[in-house]
């Protein structure tokens, strides 16, 4: 075991640790890192930092979410609501003859043939 210790946090000049044990790195790690596990350190802390991030995030998802199936619902009725209201116009259509219907009229095969 060698004699230099790691320099710690609350040691350092870049570190700030308050009452409450929450570590704010001021260091920069392309400038200014001190040691070789400072650079982790920082990664570790920036990790945290995006992790409450998502997870405050999905909190605000977790919020909205209901409103979000009531907006759904609420414009599926709508829709449906718009696609009974044209069928009106697709009703002509249908009772129209088309091409397919077109060989019914004809009279019956000859058999003799």
């Amino acid at each position: 075991m060698q004699g230099d210790a790691m320099l710690q946090c609350k040691d350092c000049e870049f570190g700030e640790v308050d009452e409450k044990g929450n570590v704010r790195l001021t260091c920069n790690p392309f400038t200014n890192i001190k040691e070789p596990e400072c650079l982790t350190k920082w990664q570790l802390v920036r990790l945290d930092l995006m992790t409450r991030a998502y997870m405050a995030t999905i909190q605000e998802y977790r919020k909205i979410a209901p409103i979000q199936q009531k907006l759904y619902r609420r414009m599926s009725q709508e829709m449906d609501e718009m696609d009974e209201a044209d069928r009106w116009k697709h009703a002509d259509d249908e009772d129209e003859p088309g091409d397919a219907d077109a060989g019914d009229d004809l009279p019956p095969l000859d058999d003799r043939l």
